[in-house]
């Protein structure tokens, strides 16, 4: 039995403490906030409750995979899980709306064929065959397996399907995204359609690879669920399993630095200025923090995965209205950019700032537990910003706002209280700078949307979570956790769940 000091009890954190708990191992979490749950925090205020992190859980296998392997309880036992249908409702620029199906891609032909035409339909279907075979392509060695030694295969190969398209009298194949949408859909609401799932990870479509195809696949696929009572019910769930398994946490309590014995990682020095010895090291924290406390242990320089990053932050209001939910309202509503260039050169340009109208998200679940009674709603309007942007909160929230009315008619007559988000925010709850956020990982683009490898040059350090393999976002985070539970307990001969 090892002793493991785990820094920070974020979703991959602990996901990594269950799973080697389980495998019998003396588990220690050391956490510098109060509480658990990295982004996936909770407001709340006069009974509304609003998410602060992620609203919504695409594939929940990951997380079922990990109440399976650390515990009797299934998933379904601890929290509810609900399949949110429509997946998400869509207003374009031109004031077109589109609702989606959750998880059926015939379901989505289908719709698209009754709103924006049948040549539009049968564009995004022949796009989703192609995305599922980047997919197939790239699931294993960018999600199931620890990060390859030769990893620069991943950077050079594209693993979005060569489609040839005559421009300037030269035959070339889309390399970015927004190629994809101008060469292949060819129509600006499936572009917005496709360029949605980039810009929602703060990712410049105009820059980001063709094998990006794979976020809208992965949702038209496995489907968007919402968790009951909120996304920090998730949080709740695993940190829970962790007590069951003997998890220890130490809340209130900074890592300083790693100590290093013999060459290994020997345990924390913590901010107090206590050692907390240990066999072993998990550091589910920002580069910048490891950089800080690890000594130049993260891998860096020529040859090796480039320095990981957060594309963008955001910005987030929660509001509480007066007036329930009317029946039927999509539980996710995405309101498009109405000049996609503006909105484009204001969050990638030298500026760095917030549009004048942005594309934003809004949130209006159906869930009691989280309003006073059916008499009021809870609604949350999301968007990216770039670090380090200009502005005032309440610049930020009137935009947002004009934006959100777009899909909540008369919005500010039934405003009775709101809270605007900011990066600062997020920096706090996470330690990232500047509110970073991390983005998935994804192939090609020569690397720079890789992150790191979850071993570290110190042995016996590793890292888990959005700033190491495979990058963020839930299902990421979790699967994070399996990697390096996998490369404790079989060693560096692991190659992933077969």
């Amino acid at each position: 039995m090892a002793r493991i000091a785990v820094i920070g009890a974020g979703m991959g954190a602990m996901a990594a403490a269950a799973r080697l708990a389980v495998a019998g191992h003396r588990v220690v979490v050391y956490e510098r906030t109060e509480t658990y749950g990295g982004a996936l925090r909770r407001v709340e205020w006069d009974g509304f409750s609003f998410d602060t992190g992620p609203g919504l859980l695409p594939l929940p296998a990951v997380y079922r995979d990990l109440f399976v392997k650390t515990g009797r309880e299934p998933l379904e036992a601890c929290v509810e899980l609900v399949q949110v249908d429509p997946s998400s409702h869509h207003v374009f620029a031109d004031g077109t709306r589109l609702s989606l199906p959750n998880a059926s891609r015939a379901g989505v032909v289908s719709a698209l064929e009754e709103t924006l035409g049948t040549p539009a339909a049968r564009r995004w279907g022949d796009f989703l065959v192609r995305a599922r075979e980047a997919w197939d392509r790239s699931r294993r060695p960018l999600l199931e397996e620890p990060l390859w030694p030769n990893w620069q295969v991943l950077a050079e190969r594209e693993p979005y399907p060569a489609v040839p398209h005559k421009r300037l009298l030269r035959t070339r194949t889309a390399g970015t995204l927004a190629e994809v949408g101008a060469w292949e859909l060819r129509d600006p609401r499936l572009t917005a359609l496709l360029e949605g799932h980039a810009l929602g990870h703060g990712l410049d479509p105009r820059a980001t690879p063709a094998s990006a195809a794979v976020l809208p696949y992965m949702e038209h696929a496995f489907g968007t669920w919402y968790v009951r009572g909120g996304m920090r019910e998730l949080a709740r769930a695993v940190y829970e399993r962790c007590l069951a398994r003997r998890v220890e946490f130490r809340f209130g309590t900074e890592a300083a630095g790693v100590l290093e014995k013999d060459g290994r990682a020997a345990g924390l020095e913590l901010a107090d200025g206590t050692v907390a010895e240990a066999d072993l090291v998990v550091a589910g924290v920002p580069p910048e923090v490891l950089d800080r406390i690890g000594r130049g242990t993260r891998p860096r320089g020529d040859g090796e995965v480039p320095a990981p990053r957060g594309a963008a932050s955001r910005v987030t209001v929660l509001m509480a209205l007066r007036g329930g939910r009317p029946p039927g309202t999509p539980h996710r509503t995405v309101v498009h950019a109405e000049d996609r260039e503006a909105e484009l050169e204001s969050l990638f340009g030298p500026s760095g700032a917030l549009p004048a109208r942005p594309t934003v998200t809004v949130l209006r679940p159906d869930d009691p537990a989280v309003v006073p009674d059916d008499a009021h709603e809870a609604v949350t309007v999301t968007a990216v910003l770039p670090v380090g942007a200009g502005g005032t909160p309440d610049a930020h929230a009137e935009k947002l706002v004009a934006v959100a009315e777009r899909a909540v008619p008369g919005l500010r007559g039934r405003l009775l209280r709101h809270e605007v988000r900011t990066p600062a925010d997020v920096a706090g709850e996470t330690g990232a700078e500047g509110g970073a956020v991390p983005v998935p990982a994804l192939a090609a683009a020569g690397g720079r949307l890789l992150q790191p490898s979850n071993s570290t040059r110190l042995p016996g350090l590793y890292t888990v979570g959005g700033w190491s393999h495979p990058g963020g976002g839930l299902p990421h985070a979790g699967m994070s956790g399996a990697l390096v539970a996998g490369l404790i307990v079989e060693g560096p001969e692991f190659r992933g769940s077969q």
